[in-house]
């Protein structure tokens, strides 16, 4: 169909306005696709180095699932946190929490944590590409005494 809006109207338009009518009636998908493409790639290259930062295997980043597990020992919670994010409504609190418990761990602020749950890709490559430290959980941070 907008091959054929295209093709009647090139007679009156110039090659250029031509394309340019193509891609305004649909063929802008070409655009977003790389778009995409590029902002996934940025994606897993800045989530692998930050997994790398943390002494974590970076190639998790491109296992369904364990990539998830990865970023919960990421933000220094235990693994059973996996189960919460199966539960709904539940993971959407528990993946906010996840998001600036990493910001933290890397020395990070609010804002960061904010910046990481609306725009991963930029972040995470910041992060993981930047000269941020990862600090790790303490296991005994508290002292008990008696």
């Amino acid at each position: 169909m907008t091959g054929m809006i295209v093709e009647n109207l090139s007679g009156t338009l110039t090659t250029k306005e031509a394309v340019l009518a193509g891609l305004a009636l649909g063929g802008g998908g070409i655009l977003v696709t790389i778009i995409g493409l590029g902002s996934l790639f940025l994606l897993i290259a800045g989530t692998w180095k930050m997994f790398k930062k943390a002494n974590l295997p970076g190639w998790g980043v491109l296992i369904p699932f364990y990539n998830i597990y990865l970023f919960i020992k990421l933000a220094g919670r235990p693994g059973r946190w996996f189960l919460l994010l199966l539960v709904p409504i539940v993971n959407i609190i528990v993946g906010i929490i996840l998001n600036f418990d990493i910001a933290k761990r890397f020395g990070k602020g609010f804002g960061y944590g904010l910046g990481l749950l609306f725009f991963p890709m930029i972040f995470s490559a910041i992060l993981g590409f930047g000269d941020a430290k990862y600090h790790p959980v303490e296991e005994n941070s508290e002292v008990i005494e008696a």
